[in-house]
């Protein structure tokens, strides 16, 4: 994150501000624009949270490329300010890691987002018979 705030105090103090920060902003807007026409057919949108499993902790840490990867499915609905969460809704079969599960609702209606994921987690824990959560605490997640 330290990286990002850096490299964007950078680009709008070093005479960049028309040409990224004028040209970001026309992009936020069809964004956010396509965003409403999608909630203007349904109440949420989901889609995974990253485009692969989780990470250990430190496991990417040299290699900023793969970071900004990771965010990759989130930036959309940040980009347009709507409400949006992720909920764990598995392990991978190969590690053992945590899946995410984003739930994305229009401005200000965060209440769908919650209520989407209390009942993804309702129907889950009663198919595993128990919380995700509950289940990956005390076991030591390596690879």
């Amino acid at each position: 994150m330290k990286r990002r705030i850096i490299i964007g105090t950078y680009a709008l103090s070093s005479g960049y501000y028309d040409a990224y920060y004028g040209s970001a902003q026309k992009v936020r807007t069809l964004i956010s624009r396509d965003f409403d026409a999608a909630f203007a057919a349904v109440d949420v949108l989901v889609s995974p949270t990253t485009p692969t499993t989780a990470f250990t902790i430190g496991e990417r840490a040299d290699d900023p490329l793969a970071m900004y990867k990771a965010d990759l499915c989130t930036i959309p609905s940040n980009m347009a300010g709507n409400a949006a969460g992720s909920f764990p809704c598995g392990l991978s079969p190969d590690d053992g890691l945590p899946v995410g599960f984003q739930v994305m609702a229009p401005v200000l209606c965060d209440d769908r987002v919650y209520r989407v994921g209390a009942a993804l987690e309702r129907e889950l824990s009663q198919r595993w018979g128990g919380l995700l959560t509950d289940r990956l605490i005390g076991q030591e997640v390596t690879r």
